[in-house]
């Protein structure tokens, strides 16, 4: 190609490869065995030349690179880099990246469990910590020349998102932050953002995957392809992707199965070739079981692979479910190799407590290379099944959707056995964005040719829904950013309550919110111009017809409202009588299905169990269980009562009666004929409307009839028009009201907050009081509740184990609320102190209600769950795992993750307590170090 070239043209080559040659980028290309993608070089070379970057691409498609191009030109320059992960697993694996390149001197780990070396001029921290950092002004920031923000868009997230928005705004302007995220439908305005509150930043965004990535159903025994042809294999590409037509017509035959109750009346010839058919397709088509799946994969060469399952006792029974069916993915060599790394890792552990956390169960499936992988697991579990699983020696991952945030363990295939999961109040779809984030670890780079995601054939799937959830491939970020009392505190105190006010304001919470009011804006325009086009159409010659049809929409509301007390009125009356009705009456159902004589079996008011059936709770009325003259033993409803019902008669029921029996049924019903068929039940007169005798109706209807405008003979002419006048304008206020409630929304909130705190005296005009002060120094969802009960004393003199029990409370949020049974609390001091904090807490909440601070908007403070404090202060108390996991009835994981997070808020207590004539700061250090042993302290870096 050289020889083509002109003199000219080969002296411009020649200098900008010189050119190339003389960057920061040559030299670090060099470290990699692959060249970088044009994405990477192009965020890369903004850096270089002092710009911010925001990088958004798909999962595994690389864009770490340019953070570790960030750490290569702090060193380079002699300068800090601070690189930052959402969750502590994310930092210790990035530690060990980066402490296997630049050495352990030069590389420093800060998370919530772990300090090593924080004075290094590369640190992986949480983003917690850096944001804890900053408000305490900490020594470590000078020197600062970059930030990477690893997995940006977890500021999205409602509970810690707002974390990351604090260290964006208040990073000094000196630092060049870099932002790495997933891709997201709006990353120019997430961009646009940056660009405000960071200065100069770069936007590069790649949708294109590393590996190609093929998506599929099995069903059965087939593998269906979801597309008929991937031209652009899961990306974005210019052609079409048709849905299979095989799978549509398999979910249309499938769809046809659907049983029909009109078909009952078609006969039996109907139902025989129904039913034959259905034997035909299910010999076709079925859900294949976990074995079977990994079985067909490892058969097809598509291991290792990462199946999700949407719950963590499905993890685990697939895993036994594999191990009972025999699969075994590892040959003697693997096994061998499994043993060896499992036993050196699990060391420091007791054999006592090996036993109790499962671990001779667990290590035979990992010998066999088959793991479960989710947070009920103890964290050193998860890590060696990352590990093994990198290596190659477990083959098959049965995953909840927390493997897929960020963590590094990219497989050749991915299963999705459901796309519906519980999201922590109901079971909704999952979202393109969900799916995507998914279905993104299949395929590794530089060893896979292409990527498989598999859906497992459900009863009900729809392939074209399917199809939208794999060609949608982003999804929007959302700001989740709230101001708290920790952070207005820590705010005043650096910049007075009128600057705080202002820099809340760049918050991308604002930003995204102002954005969207411009839209609201110009539709009010609009309606306003067709107010004024109603306006002129319903415009009478005798009168002022706008104030004839307030008339009339008076007359009509007060019409609907005592429409409205009346039915209300009757449904009280039907309850009532509902309450009276004993087991024995025989009673007649007014309307409904099952309308006619009945006999109340149970007048469904306890709760408990009657006649064989469950009591129901009532929060619609009663629900009496009726067995009816027709033989059915059918449960009611207020539906079924809009009359108030009265006992006909009165009839014994046998103790013998079973309403499951047909037999009883019948008998009984033949005596309910027998004993109340002649009674015709009394009908009801029908009641005088409340609007007869109404005397605002009669002074409504007298206006009308005496308005000028009652006369015209374009009057239901003017209606209309005025009816549309009315709607619009109804419309117009509305999108106002949503205008005035975005508008300066998060500074709104501020004010609240700092008018709460002036009222407890954390704060007095720009000054942060003593009280303040201590505020400042907890971190957490019940901040202030913490702080409250520092100032009164609530935890002095509180043993350590008792003081660990507390604090529980402060940091514990039960998986699922269950209100039925009241928590086991220790006694003593610790239950009165627990108490206290109840009362404290019933106290601030009434203090919100006051000055309008909304918990359902993400502020304020929940109440305290006891639900841990019992298992805190056992482990406190040095008991056994064993008893204190049996009595928690609590996954490993879970306990070992809140007794982490109880040592945290226990370290900012004893940072934040009284130095003086005080236990608490003594004793919350010595409540650390009670539970820091054990399972609780094998948390290992790197």
């Amino acid at each position: 190609m050289t020889e083509d070239l002109t003199p000219a043209e080969a002296y411009a080559a020649a200098r900008a490869r010189n050119a190339d040659q003389a960057t920061a980028l040559a030299p670090f290309r060099e470290m990699y065995e692959f060249g970088l993608d044009p994405f990477q070089i192009e965020a890369c070379q903004a850096l270089e030349a002092g710009k911010g970057v925001l990088v958004a691409a798909p999962t595994g498609s690389g864009k770490t690179i340019v953070g570790e191009f960030a750490v290569h030109l702090a060193l380079t320059q002699g300068r800090k880099c601070f690189y930052t992960t959402p969750i502590k697993a994310l930092s210790n694996q990035k530690y060990a990246d980066l402490v296997k390149r630049y050495g352990p001197d030069k590389v420093g780990l800060l998370t919530g469990d772990n300090s090593v070396n924080g004075d290094a001029p590369i640190v992986v921290m949480t983003t917690e910590v850096l944001r804890n950092m900053l408000y305490a002004g900490s020594q470590a920031l000078s020197g600062l020349g970059y930030v990477v923000m690893d997995e940006v868009h977890y500021l999205s997230d409602r509970f810690r998102g707002a974390v990351w928005e604090e260290v964006i705004i208040h990073l000094p302007a000196s630092v060049t932050l870099v932002s790495l995220s997933a891709t997201v439908s709006n990353a120019e305005e997430f961009g646009d953002w940056l660009d405000t509150v960071r200065g100069d930043t770069e936007v590069i965004v790649s949708e294109s995957r590393p590996v190609p990535l093929w998506q599929h159903v099995l069903a059965g025994r087939r593998m269906y392809d979801l597309f008929e042809e991937e031209t652009d294999h899961g990306g974005r590409g210019a052609s079409r992707r048709e849905v299979n037509p095989d799978l549509l017509r398999l979910a249309r035959t499938e769809n046809q199965r659907t049983y029909n109750p009109r078909d009952r009346r078609r006969g039996k010839m109907v139902r025989e070739a129904d039913r034959e058919r259905e034997r035909r397709q299910r010999s076709r088509i079925w859900t294949p079981g976990r074995p079977e799946v990994i079985d067909r994969l490892d058969n097809e060469g598509l291991l290792p692979a990462i199946t999700f399952i949407f719950s963590r006792a499905g993890c685990e029974a697939a895993v036994q479910q594999c191990l009972y069916a025999g699969l075994r993915l590892n040959d003697d060599e693997g096994r061998s190799r499994v043993r060896e790394i499992v036993e050196a890792r699990t060391a420091a552990i007791p054999d006592e407590d090996l036993h109790v956390l499962g671990y001779y169960e667990w290590l035979e499936a990992l010998e066999r290379g088959i793991a479960a992988h989710h947070a009920g697991m103890l964290p050193t579990f998860k890590e060696v099944v990352e590990e093994l699983f990198v290596r190659g020696l477990v083959k098959a991952v049965f995953a909840t959707e927390t493997l897929a945030l960020g963590i590094n363990m990219p497989a050749r295939s991915v299963v999705l056995e459901k796309l519906v999961k519980w999201n922590g109040e109901q079971h909704a779809d999952i979202t393109p964005g969900e799916y995507t984030q998914l279905t993104g670890r299949a395929g590794r780079r530089g060893i896979d040719v292409e990527g498989h995601a598999v859906v497992l054939w459900q009863r009900g799937l729809d392939p074209d829904h399917l199809a939208g959830l794999a060609g949608t491939r982003t999804y929007p970020l959302r700001s989740s950013f709230r101001p708290s009392y920790n952070m207005a505190v820590n705010l005043v105190e650096q910049f007075g309550r009128h600057r705080s006010r202002e820099l809340l304001e760049t918050s991308f919470a604002q930003f995204q919110a102002d954005r969207s009011v411009v839209g609201i804006s110009r539709q009010v325009q609009r309606n306003e111009e067709g107010l004024d086009g109603y306006r002129e159409g319903m415009t009478c010659h005798l009168g002022d017809f706008e104030e004839y049809a307030l008339l009339r929409r008076d007359l009509k509301d007060r019409e609907t409202e005592l429409a409205k007390q009346g039915a209300a009125q009757r449904r009280a009356q039907a309850a009532a009588s509902l309450e009276k009705l004993k087991p024995g009456d025989v009673i007649h159902v007014p309307t409904g299905k099952f309308a006619g004589l009945a006999l109340v079996l149970d007048p469904g008011i306890p709760a408990g169990r009657t006649n064989g059936h469950r009591g129901f709770e009532h929060h619609d009325g009663p629900r009496p269980l009726v067995l009816t003259a027709e033989r059915q033993v059918k449960r009611l409803a207020s539906i079924d009562f809009p009359v108030p019902v009265e006992a006909l008669e009165r009839m014994r029921i046998p103790r013998t009666f079973n309403p499951r029996s047909p037999q009883s049924r019948r008998d009984l019903a033949s005596a309910l004929r027998s004993k109340a068929g002649h009674i015709n039940p009394d009908r009801r007169r029908k009641q005088r409307s409340g609007a007869a005798d109404d005397r605002e109706i009669a002074r409504l209807r007298t206006a009308i009839r005496a308005h000028p405008c009652h006369g015209c003979d374009e009057r239901e002419d003017h209606a209309r028009w005025a009816e549309r006048y009315h709607r619009l304008q109804r419309d117009t206020k509305q999108l106002e009201r949503r205008i005035e409630g975005r508008t300066n929304t998060i500074a709104r909130t501020f004010d609240r907050i700092v008018a709460l705190l002036t009222e407890l005296d954390y704060l007095r005009g720009d000054d942060v009081t003593d009280n303040g002060k201590r505020l400042a120094r907890l971190y957490g969802e019940l901040d202030l509740l913490a702080s409250e009960c520092l100032r009164e004393g609530v935890w002095e003199g509180l043993a350590p184990a008792e003081l660990a029990a507390c604090v529980s409370a402060l940091v514990y949020e039960a998986r699922q609320a269950d209100d039925a049974v009241a928590p086991k609390v220790p006694g003593g001091a610790a239950k009165a102190a627990l108490a206290e904090m109840v009362h404290i807490w019933g106290r601030l909440d009434a203090l919100e209600e006051e000055f309008k601070i909304n918990q359902a908007e993400g502020v304020g403070q929940r109440e305290p769950d006891l639900g841990f404090a019992w298992a805190a202060y056992q482990w406190a108390s040095d008991k056994s795992l064993d008893e204190v996991l049996r009595e928690a009835e609590m996954p490993a994981g879970d306990f070992v993750r809140w007794c982490k997070q109880v040592i945290d808020v226990l370290g900012q207590i004893a940072a934040a307590a009284p130095k003086e004539n005080s236990t608490v700061a003594k004793n919350a250090r010595k409540a650390v170090d009670a539970l820091l042993r054990g399972v609780v302290a094998y948390s290992s870096v790197g």
